[in-house]
């Protein structure tokens, strides 16, 4: 079992405490997005879980705890785009801190342990064609040498991610414009000697050295782990996804970033409802177990 942490929710940057609690206790409880009577029980014992895959755009808050992870064959996809206040509202300072950020869990870990996702890519007014080969050539460079692979991908038009991204007046781009950009970032990226990949793209850039990315990579971790994985590939992915099958942990609606792209998020009184009622000490990422709630023991077996 490979386990997601997680694409609905930042688990790092928002709920380590809560996280490394539910290591301790070896399990956690999480509620079926689309039936939430229903909840999973989860192991997290290390006989149970092949791998971890963490996505986070901030990942200090686990930085000094990384010695609780060395049970577990693990990476991290660090999510670090050019985008400033009026699309990430809540983030901190990207040059500051989240490039420092980057380079200190690269140097803990190692560069084949932390994925750089520039991801999503839209254009406006201010965010255009010149603005995203120009900031990302000044991120490679920054974090030459400290990454292997960045994954890239184009906004996907969500109905709340739309509606959230209207102050933005973001414009569809042309299949030219994305073909153009991603031959300007594969001659940056060739410069700096990263690898570059496209998440859930039906694009093919085969001819521009660029894959398709599997962000759940199960043979990432059988590397990390030096041992083999039975799995396969996740069925409830988009036909271009890559990714192999993986058990996510998170919740939607329980980010407090912000971040105005985020397919996760859907109502913010919905967010602050659950962060209110977060307990790190609780099984549930938000709230308790009810009455009316019915839990299943998720079978502990390889994906």
């Amino acid at each position: 079992m490979i386990l997601s942490a997680s694409r609905r929710t930042d688990i790092p940057a928002c709920y380590s405490e809560w996280f490394f609690n539910r290591l301790r206790e070896g399990f956690v409880l999480v509620r079926n997005p689309f039936n939430p009577r229903r909840i999973s029980r989860v192991s997290l014992l290390p006989e149970s879980v092949d791998g971890i895959v963490f996505w986070t755009k901030n990942p200090l808050p686990i930085l000094k705890r990384l010695s609780e992870l060395e049970r577990f064959p693990y990476y991290v996809q660090f999510t670090l785009t050019p985008y400033g206040r009026d699309a990430e509202p809540r983030l901190p300072d990207k040059k500051e801190t989240l490039i420092p950020a980057f380079l200190r869990l690269s140097q803990a870990i190692g560069k084949e342990r932390v994925l750089w996702r520039y991801d999503p890519i839209f254009f406006s007014a201010r965010y255009t064609f010149q603005y995203h080969c120009l900031a990302f050539r000044r991120m490679a460079e920054a974090l030459a040498g400290a990454t292997e692979l960045c994954t890239v991908s184009f906004l996907d038009y969500y109905r709340n991610t739309a509606c959230h991204m209207r102050p933005l007046s973001v414009r569809q781009e042309t299949n030219e414009e994305r073909l153009e950009l991603m031959r300007c970032f594969s001659q940056i990226a060739s410069e700096y000697g990263l690898r570059l990949a496209t998440c859930a793209e039906e694009i093919d850039l085969s001819s521009l050295d660029i894959s398709h990315a599997a962000c759940i990579d199960a043979a990432r971790l059988e590397r990390i782990g030096a041992r083999p994985l039975a799995a396969r590939r996740d069925p409830n992915q988009r036909p271009a996804c890559g990714c192999a099958a993986s058990v996510d942990i998170g919740a939607y609606d329980t980010c407090p970033g912000g971040c105005l792209y985020c397919y996760a998020d859907h109502s913010r009184s919905r967010i602050l409802q659950n962060i209110r009622a977060h307990d790190p000490r609780s099984p549930l990422i938000a709230g308790t177990v009810g009455p009316e709630d019915v839990i299943t023991k998720r079978k502990e077996k390889n994906t």
